[in-house]
C-alpha cells in the first residue's frame, strides 16, 4: 500500500499458496482424530477467509486500479481481525500438541504390549522348537543317519550292500529308492564293462588296423614306387630312342604307357600326403596367416606369372595350426582358381572376418565357376568334374584341403551362391585373446608340399 509496487505482493501470494496446501495436508491427517481439532481448523479458516474478503482482496484490487492508500479506514479493524487469525493458530498449535502427546504415549504403551508380547511368543516358540527337536531326533533324525551310513558304505565301494531302515514312511521310501538307485548303478557298471572290454577289442584291431596302414604307406612311397620310377624312365626311354623309328600306333602307346606311369605316381604320392593328414601330428603354433598366403603365392609364383594372375590378400588374422598344412590349403585353392580360369585373366581375392568363436576365410576368383549341384561331389576324393585332357590333376587336391581343415577343427564348403567365378569358405578356430602370442613366419618351400 506504501510503494504501490505490485512486487511486494509476491509474498502474500506464496504464503496464501502454501497455507492452502498446508491446510489441505493438515485436514487429511486430522480425518481421524477428535472433531475438536476439526472445529478449530474451520474456525482458523473461516477467520482467514474473513479477514481477505474484508482487507486484503479489496486493498489488492484498487492499488492495481491505481487507487493510492485506498480504504485506510479499515486499517484498525483489519489489525482486529488478524490479531483474532494468529490467536486462533495459537489455540489449534496448542489442541494438535496435546494430540500429539496423548497420541505418543497411546503408542509407546502399545509398543511396550507388543514388545511383551513378542517375548512371551518367542519363549513359547523356543519350547515349541525344543520339543519338535527332541521328536525329531527320535522319530526322522535317527533313522536318516542310519541311512546315511549305509549310503557311505555303498559309496566306498560295497554295492552289494542293500540300505534297510526303520521310521516314517517317507525314509522307508527313501531308503527304498536309494536301494534301486544302486542296482540300477550295478547294472550300469556291469553294463559299462561289457562295453569297456568290446571297446578295448576294438582299439587292439584299430591299432592293429593302424599299423597295417602304417605299412602300407611305407611300401607304396618305397616298394611301389621304386618300380613304377624303372616303368617310367624304360618307356621314356623308348620313347626317346624309338619315337619315329615305329610305327604311328607304337608310339601313341608307348605315349599311353609313360603318361599311366606319371599320372600313377602323382596319385600314389598325392594318396599318401592325403594319408599322412592327422597321423603325424606336430605342434600346433601360432601362424600369421598373411604369411601362409605369402608362402603359397611364393611356391605358385611361375604358374600365377604364366596366368598373369593377380591375387588379393585383405586383412587375415592369426591362427594356430600347423604350417605346412594351412599353406597347403591356400596353396590349393590358389592353384586351382589358376588352373580353372576363364577367358579373362585370373583375379583371386584372399580376405576372412570374426564369425564368434571362429574365423571364417573366403577365397573367391573369377573362373569358370562350379554348377552347385557339385557343391559336396568336389570334395570326394579322386572325383572330377574334368577330363584329364582339359585341366590336369589327380581330383584329390580339395578332399585334401577339407581333410586338413577338419583336422584343425573347422570347417569347409562351397559358396554356391557366388557368381560368376568360385567362391571357396572355411572357418578355423580363433584364438583367445588371453592365450595370443607372437605368430611364427612358417618356411615351407614348394618341395615340401
Amino acid at each position: 500500500m506504501l510503494t504501490g509496487n505490485d512486487t511486494f505482493l509476491t509474498p502474500y501470494t506464496d504464503g496464501s499458496s502454501r497455507a492452502e496446501q498446508a491446510e489441505e495436508h493438515l485436514r487429511a491427517l486430522v480425518a481421524e482424530l477428535p472433531k475438536s481439532i476439526t472445529e478449530r481448523l474451520d474456525h482458523l479458516d473461516a477467520l482467514v477467509e474473513a479477514w481477505r474478503g474484508y482487507y486484503a482482496e479489496p486493498v489488492i484490487t484498487l492499488l492495481q486500479q491505481g487507487v493510492a492508500a485506498p480504504l485506510a479506514e479499515r486499517t484498525g479493524t483489519a489489525k482486529e481481525m488478524f490479531d483474532g487469525v494468529r490467536l486462533a493458530s495459537d489455540r489449534l498449535q496448542t489442541e494438535l500438541d496435546r494430540v500429539r502427546a496423548e497420541s505418543r504415549d497411546a503408542v509407546d504403551i502399545a509398543s511396550s504390549r507388543v514388545i511383551v508380547v513378542s517375548v512371551v511368543l518367542a519363549v513359547v516358540l523356543l519350547l515349541v522348537f525344543v520339543l519338535l527337536t527332541l521328536v525329531l531326533r527320535g522319530a526322522v533324525v535317527g533313522p536318516l543317519t542310519s541311512l546315511a551310513n549305509q549310503v557311505r558304505r555303498v559309496a566306498d565301494g560295497d554295492f552289494q550292500h542293500a540300505p534297510s531302515v526303520g521310521g516314517p514312511r517317507e525314509i522307508v521310501t527313501l531308503a527304498d529308492d536309494v536301494d534301486t538307485m544302486r542296482r540300477r548303478i550295478l547294472d550300469e557298471l556291469a553294463n559299462q564293462r561289457e562295453i569297456n572290454a568290446v571297446l578295448d577289442l576294438r582299439t587292439e584291431d584299430l591299432a592293429r588296423s593302424n599299423g597295417e596302414l602304417e605299412q602300407f604307406a611305407y611300401v607304396a612311397s618305397h616298394d611301389l614306387q621304386e618300380p613304377l620310377r624303372k616303368v617310367a624312365s624304360f618307356c621314356q626311354l623308348l620313347e626317346r630312342r624309338y619315337k619315329g623309328q615305329l610305327d604311328e600306333r607304337a608310339d601313341q602307346y608307348i605315349g599311353f604307357a609313360v603318361d599311366g606311369a606319371k599320372r600313377m605316381q602323382g596319385l600314389i604320392n598325392d594318396l599318401l600326403a592325403f594319408s599322412r593328414v592327422g597321423r603325424h601330428v606336430n605342434d600346433h603354433v601360432e601362424l600369421s596367416a598373411a604369411n601362409l598366403v605369402a608362402q603359397a603365392v611364393a611356391n605358385l609364383g611361375h604358374a600365377i606369372d604364366e596366368a598373369g594372375a593377380t591375387v588379393e590378400v585383405e586383412d587375415l588374422p592369426t591362427v594356430r595350426g600347423e604350417a605346412a598344412l594351412l599353406t597347403a590349403v591356400f596353396q590349393n585353392m590358389i592353384a586351382n582358381a589358376v588352373k580353372f580360369r576363364g577367358s579373362d585373366p585370373p583375379r583371386i581375392v584372399v580376405d576372412a572376418h570374426r564369425d564368434g568363436q571362429f574365423w571364417e576365410f573366403s577365397i573367391s576368383d573369377n573362373g569358370i565357376g562350379i554348377n552347385p549341384e557339385y557343391a559336396e561331389r568336389v570334395f570326394i576324393i579322386f572325383q572330377r568334374l574334368h577330363a584329364k585332357e582339359e585341366y590336369p590333376g589327380t581330383g584329390i587336391g580339395l578332399a585334401m584341403c577339407r581333410k586338413i581343415i577338419e583336422y584343425h577343427g573347422g570347417r569347409i564348403w562351397l559358396d554356391a551362391e557366388y557368381a560368376p567365378g568360385t567362391r571357396f569358405r572355411f572357418t578355423l578356430p580363433a584364438i583367445p585373446a588371453e592365450d595370443a602370442e607372437a605368430p611364427e613366419t612358417p618356411d615351407v618351400s614348394e618341395e615340401s608340399q
